[in-house]
């Protein structure tokens, strides 16, 4: 291709890339404004990212993990599982609750004990501090 049927080219799609370039440049957060405060959002406020709350994490993560386990003779190893040590240990919690309740009223039952004793052990957890600074915390 010669440069001036690349000239060609380019000045024909320029018209339909510009936008699409400014469109990302907008949604990247690129600007040359040279300021470092960033850009406000549509209310006169910087954006924030939504984050899941600690607890709710460790609810979400206990609760799974105790279903799988719910059936088996053992819990596996709790970094494996992506748990902390204090997770981990609220699992057990909730597993033996759980498996107790299924002996006692079903499968159904113990369900809905391991998703209100994962939650109330996070809750706990949490409020307490959480995990320290230590890496199996």
């Amino acid at each position: 291709m010669t440069m001036g049927r690349i000239r060609r080219a380019a000045s024909a799609l320029l018209p339909t890339l510009l936008p699409v370039l400014l469109a990302a440049g907008v949604l990247t957060g690129c600007s040359d404004t040279g300021s470092r405060t960033p850009a406000a959002g549509p209310t006169g406020t910087s954006p924030s990212p939504r984050t899941t709350p600690p607890e709710d994490l460790c609810t979400r993560l206990v609760a799974h993990w105790s279903r799988e386990v719910l059936d088996g003779d053992t819990y596996g190893d709790y970094q494996s599982m992506g748990l902390s040590n204090g997770q981990y240990e609220i699992l057990r919690e909730v597993v033996d609750a759980a498996r107790a309740e299924k002996a006692r009223r079903g499968r159904q039952a113990a369900e809905a004990l391991i998703d209100r004793r994962a939650y109330e052990g996070c809750v706990r957890w949490y409020r307490n501090g959480g995990p320290s600074n230590g890496p199996w915390q």
